[in-house]
Order: structure tokens, then C-alpha cells, then sequence
């Protein structure tokens, strides 16, 4: 009886060990990617690291302004997901991405969200509307865009005093979802009960470019896997245009 529960300890300890070096062994992977692609590569880290069992993924998720800093300062990352162009240019003039590594991968539309019934971008003047949560439009891509649809409706200086500025994304859809604003403006990948949809010609087209920054195999190999078919197919199936 001795014998068998020594040997049990023994094996259960070589598991440990064995999984231990394992996990040691792993290779990690740290990506800084825009907060409306939290879904979908979350689900694409899952399939990834399934079939590659000595990678870890590491994502860092907010605002592509506030990444693009982060990596500006030094944060170690291996690859930058944009929800902006021009994030991603910015980088490549200071030096910290090649330009021929780098790739438009996604695009995106922006719509309201809101629990009024509304038609038409005037009707956030109404008086019902009385708070309308946008993305920090220095940092976030969405309150750029935001601001520009406005701003070429001549809606801006109107709604000014009514905007609620939001760290990303995904604040700002969480900020009508809990009853702080009326209404927001986000990605329409972001939810699935968007009651307008801004015309496309209101603002810059809205991209999703992907950068490879340190450059080895494992970090190659996953940046190919992002812009793979198998991804493609996953990416429309969260609401995203391939491009």
C-alpha cells in the first residue's frame, strides 16, 4: 500500500514538473490592439493557441491612440491591431514599424446606439438627448470619426455640451447599456441593436491596419495567421469587411 501511494505521489510530481517546464517553455506573443477587436480575437487567440501549444498570447486592449503612445514609450510589443491608419503611419515615421510591415486588414462603420427611437443624426438634438457618449477623439478612433461625421453634419458646436468623452470604444457603448447616456456613437461591430447607421461618407474610411514590430518567427507566423482565410471567415462572422 506504501509502494502504490509512493508511486502515485511520484507520478502526480513528474506531471507537475512536466507541465511546469512545459509552461516555462512557452513562447508569448504580446499584441496592442484597438478595444472593438476584443471579441473577435479573443476568439482567434482560442483556435491559435490550440493548434500551437508553445505559444502564449498576451493582448493589450484600449484605445489605438493610447497604444500607439504606449509603444511610442517603450512598452514591449510584438504586434499593433489599429483601429486607425493613421496610428500606425505615425509609427512608421518615428521608427518603430518597417512600412512594408504593416497591412490594412478590416474595416468598420459607425452607427448610434441609443433606447430613443432615432432616424436621422438631428435627431440628437432633440431634448430627450441629453448626454451622448463618444470616444476621446485625440486617442480613441471612433470619437474621430465621430467628430468628423458631426462635425460635416453641422451637428458639433450644436451637441457639444451634450458629449460625454469615453477612454474607448467600448465605454462609451457601456455608458448606454447602463443608463449614464442617451445615446452613443460606435462601431457597429460593437453591438447588434444600432438604431443608425452614419453614412460612410461622413468620415475617413475606417480601417484596421496590422503591424508587425519585432520581428522572429513566432510573431511572423501569427502575424500571417491574422490575415489568414481561416481569420477572414472569423472576422466576418463578428459583423467586420475583410479588405
Amino acid at each position: 500500500m506504501k509502494k502504490t501511494l509512493l508511486l502515485t505521489s511520484l507520478l502526480l510530481l513528474s506531471g507537475c514538473a512536466a507541465s511546469q517546464t512545459s509552461e516555462q517553455n512557452r513562447q508569448t506573443i504580446t499584441v496592442s490592439a484597438a478595444a472593438s477587436l476584443q471579441d473577435v480575437l479573443g476568439d482567434l487567440e482560442e483556435k491559435y493557441e490550440k493548434e500551437h501549444q508553445n505559444i502564449d498570447i498576451k493582448f493589450n486592449y484600449g484605445a489605438s491612440g493610447s497604444l500607439a503612445n504606449q509603444i511610442k514609450a517603450g512598452a514591449p510589443v510584438d504586434l499593433f491591431f489599429s483601429a486607425a491608419q493613421d496610428k500606425v503611419d505615425d509609427l512608421v515615421r518615428e521608427g518603430e514599424i518597417k512600412k512594408d510591415k504593416q497591412k490594412t486588414v478590416l474595416a468598420n462603420h459607425l452607427v448610434v446606439v441609443s433606447e430613443e427611437n432615432l432616424t436621422q443624426l438631428t435627431d440628437l438634438k432633440s431634448k430627450t438627448i441629453s448626454k451622448i457618449a463618444i470616444g476621446t477623439p485625440e486617442t480613441v478612433p471612433a470619437g474621430a470619426y465621430a467628430k468628423e461625421a458631426l462635425e460635416k453634419s453641422h451637428l458639433w458646436s450644436l451637441l457639444k455640451d451634450k458629449l460625454v468623452y469615453t477612454k474607448d470604444v467600448r465605454q462609451a457603448l457601456t455608458y448606454t447599456e447602463t443608463g449614464n447616456v442617451d445615446a452613443a456613437i460606435v462601431y457597429s461591430t460593437d453591438t447588434k441593436n444600432a438604431d443608425l447607421v452614419i453614412k460612410d461618407e461622413l468620415h475617413q474610411p475606417i480601417t484596421y491596419p496590422l503591424a508587425l514590430i519585432k520581428e522572429n518567427a513566432e510573431n511572423q507566423q501569427f502575424y500571417q495567421y491574422l490575415q489568414s482565410e481561416t481569420a477572414k471567415k472569423v472576422y466576418e462572422s463578428y459583423g467586420f469587411t475583410v479588405k
